[in-house]
């Protein structure tokens, strides 16, 4: 039995509590606001705050990030080894391996994501999320400037044509999908729902930290995008 803190995104923190429950190891937990990635240099500040913050008798930090959006990349472990799985975000953690969402993301490349978590975090593309900004900017910048608005905000969405939901089973997920399905239908998008694979959860959480799934940063040292499908790797302490 070990004892580790773990530093993770609140998108994920229902399931790492889960598993975490069930594992032979102990933790302490910290959870960061979701959307941090949003500006990398904030999840870079926080991450490294949360890390230079942890005090306790732990045998390592386990961060429950990917690389997100280089929001990790630059990140120094302290005095204590940090691991991180070899994924571009939490979806990964999702879906098990980084070849499964390699091999998803090939073939569907126009998918925006939906989990319970970041339904739970955000207001996801959809109905809802329309009405609410649109408010906003009426507010703001009266009716007919929001038109115009909106249709710069609703731009991006052009770029997607599929909502995929995935989940790891870890609480009642009917209303989850359903929101999903209501938010496909109204955008135009086609709708798709995955099983969720808890395995590279249950081996970040248990330990089983194979080279193939994760990193290991030992203290001084840095983490970097390795731009392969390694997606992470080291680097050597900064020199003075």
């Amino acid at each position: 039995m070990a004892r580790h803190h773990v530093i993770a995104c609140h998108v994920l923190w229902r399931e790492i509590c889960y598993h975490a429950s069930l594992s032979h190891n102990v933790f302490d937990f910290t959870f960061l606001p979701q959307g941090l990635h949003n500006t990398p240099e904030k999840l870079r500040d926080q991450v490294q705050a949360a890390i230079d913050d942890c005090v306790g008798e732990h045998e390592a930090i386990l961060l429950g990030y990917g690389l997100c959006s280089n929001g990790l990349a630059g990140i120094v472990a302290r005095d204590k080894p940090l691991v991180i799985a070899r994924a571009h975000d939490c979806i990964t953690h999702l879906l098990g391996s980084k070849e499964r969402y390699r091999e998803y993301f090939d073939k569907h490349p126009g998918t925006y994501w939906y989990s319970p978590g970041w339904i739970d975090s955000s207001t996801m593309p959809g109905e809802e999320r329309y009405g609410r900004i649109r408010a906003q900017y009426a507010e703001k910048y009266g009716e007919e400037n929001a038109e115009y608005l909106m249709e710069m905000e609703q731009g991006w969405f052009k770029r997607y044509t599929n909502a995929a939901y995935v989940d790891l089973g870890a609480q009642e997920t009917g209303q989850y999908k359903r929101d999903t399905q209501d938010a496909a239908e109204w955008l135009g998008w086609k709708y798709d729902e995955l099983e969720g694979d808890p395995a590279l959860i249950v081996a970040f959480l248990n330990g089983d930290w194979d080279d193939d799934r994760f990193i290991i940063v030992q203290p001084g040292e840095v983490i970097a995008p390795s731009h392969d499908d390694g997606v992470l790797t080291i680097e050597p302490p900064p020199t003075a």
